[in-house]
């Protein structure tokens, strides 16, 4: 989300400053990209980029592109096929042998519905939303409707669909992406013939970190880099205090019996236990378990660990393996760490790769990077409107 923080402030400094801008939106990728779909880029009339649509091989071409839509005030479909090896001639170089659809979209500061407002509207809330973005795939000179309507879990929407044809089974799929956690392509083969990237947007992560010890500030500032919201707790007023940890969304100064009211917990809160304070940990233990989080990280050897568990079950708490499982001690992936930074940094990386749902291996030993099972373009029938 970070990058989507980016975005809103750069344009927010254009507008101020006067200046056109356009974004420019990955909604397709058929085969190897260096980003996949969802990413995204500002561009400014005189030429400032924020965010990233490729590892640097498109942004040159595209804000070209950008400020023809610009001038022309209408989005367009731009496609990159590198699936012939001589992809210089494209100009670009990408080497990544995939096709890459970018839709450019001039952006009015006046219209209440635009893909920056949408932003805004999603990051207000700690809620995972679903962004609609309408193209004609098979139509690149024609009209493109862009990025045009946001839903919540509740159905509360802001923006419209341009074609009342699809809104129906369009809300349907919708529905879906929210329930089942996958953004998806669908081209509805009927009206207009519109392709549609359903994409769902995840709030930030949501880091608690107990302990405000030494080692606690490169994991703040590790997860800020990220654009997580980091809260830090401990019962130390002398530790936790905004000087050492500027990053910090939140310092709670708490015993373990006051901590947990002052914070709110979902789907995307985790939370690393390193105080270095025995009872402090097994007390926070204790209440963190019934949760059921996500993740849940003890610093220290195993033993350590097992001991806490075992004192709570010997309390008569019943521990399920559900609970076990969400629960990481030693915390971390075997990086070879040693120092507080590299410790920092395999919890980190452990959060990623549990929150993904993804086994830690080398990319080198994998066959396929990005596993791009949401994103080929599924065909839907034509229908009957039922208005």
């Amino acid at each position: 989300m970070k990058e989507l923080h980016d975005i809103i402030n750069a344009f927010d400094t254009a507008a101020k400053a006067g200046k056109q801008t356009a974004l420019a939106t990955v909604v397709l990728v058929e085969g190897s990209s260096y980003r996949r779909a969802g990413a995204r880029m500002l561009v400014t009339e005189d030429g400032q980029l924020t965010g990233a649509i490729s590892g640097g091989c498109l942004e040159g071409d595209a804000l070209r592109k950008a400020r023809l839509a610009m001038a022309q005030n209408k989005p367009m479909l731009v496609t990159y096929d590198t699936t012939d090896d001589d992809d210089a001639k494209f100009g670009v170089g990408l080497g990544c042998n995939g096709i890459i659809h970018i839709l450019i979209e001039p952006i009015f500061p006046e219209n209440e519905n635009s893909p920056i407002n949408l932003f805004k509207r999603f990051l207000s809330k700690r809620e995972p939303v679903v962004l609609i973005t309408l193209f004609l795939l098979n139509n690149r000179q024609a009209s493109q409707p862009g990025t045009c309507l946001l839903m919540t879990a509740d159905e509360y929407t802001q923006g419209s669909i341009p074609d009342d044809e699809i809104k129906d089974v369009l809300f349907t799929d919708a529905k879906d992406v929210l329930k089942n956690g996958n953004s998806v392509t669908k081209t509805y083969v009927y009206g207009n013939g519109y392709t549609c990237f359903i994409e769902l947007l995840q709030p930030a992560v949501s880091l608690i970190i107990f302990g405000a010890g030494n080692d606690a500030i490169p994991m703040v500032q590790l997860a800020s880099v990220l654009g997580w919201h980091v809260t830090l707790v401990d019962g130390r007023a002398n530790y936790a205090v905004p000087e050492r940890f500027p990053q910090a969304k939140m310092i709670i100064i708490a015993k373990p019996d006051q901590a947990l009211s002052q914070i709110t917990f979902d789907e995307r809160t985790v939370v690393v236990l390193m105080t270095h304070n025995y009872n402090y940990d097994m007390a926070m233990l204790r209440q963190l378990l019934p949760l059921q989080l996500p993740y849940v990280a003890s610093l220290g050897p195993k033993k350590r660990l097992q001991r806490m568990l075992d004192e709570l079950q010997d309390e008569g708490m019943n521990i399920t393996p559900e609970q076990l499982k969400s629960i990481y001690g030693p915390a971390g992936i075997d990086i070879g760490s040693e120092n507080s930074d590299e410790i920092a940094l395999s919890i980190i990386a452990e959060i990623q790769a549990v929150l993904n749902k993804r086994s830690v291996s080398s990319l080198r030993d994998k066959t396929v990077v990005h596993n791009r099972h949401a994103e080929p373009v599924s065909q839907v029938a034509k229908i009957k409107s039922f208005n």
